[in-house]
């Protein structure tokens, strides 16, 4: 029998402000709608893995047990809450292909969900200073306070991006129009995203609001199976790859502007898949903030140190680009619910790969990459995708 782990199922609510109270109401939805997109009953689960960051959204803790509220058929199936900062989801991914490939199940429901607009935004902002080292990084404005350092110290030795940061916010806004389950459907052209003024507000010098991605709630789920049980099933996308490598939380004690964690994970991913960055369809990135897609340009290889800029300036990661960069509007369009970032991510490369993405649709892919980062490239995952059946 083999073990490894692959994707049979998903469900995907909309991003945005939305209406539920609270992440177990989220979670009862996507719940049945992933279940039945692979074919399966509650009963099949063997085993649930919960991505929820919390840190203060809600007094609700325990969210692993809140699954069986919502579907009670899966009250008594062994479930566990994961969480490590933007990187939650993908953990929950990982800890559940660990489940299957470690021969204790066949298959696995992996949930990520957060409620993050019933808190005004300086509130949100301090819950994700969590998310970074307070000792040293108790920034002016939050967690983007963190990323506009990096892009001071990035600006100071590779000059100033501001135009090139903008135009990644305009890519992934005009890609957001075809992605019904983003929080912001609206072009919003360069211009607009290049100036600082009343619309368009710093939020952290040299952070203007539309560098930093959406404030948002959301739940997204996906179905593992080992790969005898998916032959029977519908759909499967396997992983070609899959790597975490982790870096120093600390921005004080490395270079801040490398995300050598990043780099590490992508190099390690290509390597176990045998291919070459050229090789990949398209890459869902995590773009928290736009100074992140930057370097993460660099991080996966597609531009040196320094000269990420090229990469948007010259094209190449727009839809018809070279490697088409965020086709989903990435988070900076699609929203940001912690928790559910690195599910829906997967669910949105899987799309892809079944050649269902609709009008977001890369024609002929194949493979897709994941790069998903929880802090400031500090717990970095790097997941490479392709369709097996």
């Amino acid at each position: 029998m083999s073990t490894r782990a692959t994707i049979v199922g998903w469900a995907h609510l909309p991003f945005g402000k939305r209406p539920e109270a609270d992440t177990e109401a989220m979670m009862a939805q996507v719940t049945p709608q992933a279940l039945a997109h692979a074919g399966i009953t509650p009963e099949a689960v063997d085993a649930i893995f919960v991505g929820v960051m919390n840190n203060g959204f809600s007094p609700q803790d325990f969210q692993a047990a809140l699954v069986g509220m919502g579907e009670p058929a899966l009250a008594s199936t062994p479930a566990t809450r994961l969480e490590n900062a933007c990187a939650t989801g993908s953990a929950a991914i990982h800890a559940g292909m660990d489940f299957i490939e470690s021969g204790r199940g066949r298959i696995a429901l992996v949930i990520g969900a957060e409620k993050m607009t019933a808190l005004p935004s300086s509130a949100v902002g301090e819950i994700l200073l969590g998310a970074s080292y307070r000792r040293e990084e108790q920034a002016p404005g939050g967690f983007p306070g963190v990323f506009a350092r990096i892009a001071s110290d990035y600006f100071a030795r590779y000059g100033d991006r501001r135009e090139e940061m903008a135009m990644i916010a305009a890519k992934n806004h005009a890609n957001g129009v075809a992605n019904p389950l983003a929080h912001v459907r609206r072009d919003l052209g360069f211009e607009r995203c290049n100036r600082a003024d009343e619309g368009n507000p710093l939020v952290a010098d040299p952070l203007r609001r539309t560098d930093c991605s959406m404030i948002s709630d959301g739940a997204a789920a996906l179905v593992l199976a080992d790969a005898q049980t998916a032959q029977a099933l519908h759909r499967a996308i396997g992983f070609r790859a899959r790597v975490q490598a982790n870096d120093v939380l600390a921005l004080s004690r490395r270079d801040p502007t490398a995300f050598e964690g990043a780099a590490r994970a992508w190099r390690g991913a290509l390597d176990q898949a045998g291919l070459g960055l050229n090789d990949l369809d398209l890459v869902e990135t995590h773009d928290c903030f736009t100074i992140a897609e930057l370097i993460e340009y660099e991080a996966m290889g597609l531009t040196p140190r320094g000269e990420g800029h090229r990469a948007i300036r010259e094209g190449w990661t727009h839809k018809g680009g070279r490697l088409p960069v965020n086709p989903s509007g990435g988070l900076k369009a699609k929203g940001h619910p912690v928790g559910a970032t690195g599910v829906s991510m997967h669910v949105l490369a899987c799309m892809q790969l079944m050649h269902e993405a609709g009008d977001m649709q890369i024609p002929g892919a194949g493979l897709a990459g994941v790069f998903n980062m929880g802090g400031a490239a500090v717990a970095n995952y790097v997941s490479i995708l392709e369709r097996v059946r």
